[in-house]
């Protein structure tokens, strides 16, 4: 599975404001069933921001795209979409042996 990170901040165009107003609800219970079905791990609002973060956890980009968009605000909002790694996912370790090995190819490998 893939985690993302969605920043959603309320951003209804010009004029309509009140059909957002009026569909919010909808949005909301839309971001509540995808909580109940484990996709979104875990909702928060951002405090003074009028949106919310939201942690994915998708098959795929397009899996994570049809959420987002088959939202009934999704017209009406904004995604920051920040892809993530499991904390133990990577190992850093590893990763600067790597990049010494790159830059230097005489250095031995496993070291």
């Amino acid at each position: 599975m893939a985690l993302f990170a969605v920043l959603v901040t309320q951003a209804p165009a010009p004029g309509e404001a009140k059909e957002f107003r009026e569909r919010l609800h909808e949005g909301f219970a839309y971001t509540r069933a995808l909580v109940a079905k484990g996709v979104i791990r875990h909702s928060w609002i951002r405090v003074g921001a009028a949106g919310g973060l939201n942690i994915y956890d998708v098959g795929s980009h397009e899996e994570l795209l049809a959420r987002l968009y088959d939202n009934p605000v999704s017209p009406h909002l904004r995604f920051e979409v920040i892809p993530l790694a499991e904390p133990g996912s990577f190992d850093p370790a590893a990763q600067l042996a790597k990049w010494a090995r790159e830059a230097d190819p005489t250095e031995p490998a496993g070291r």
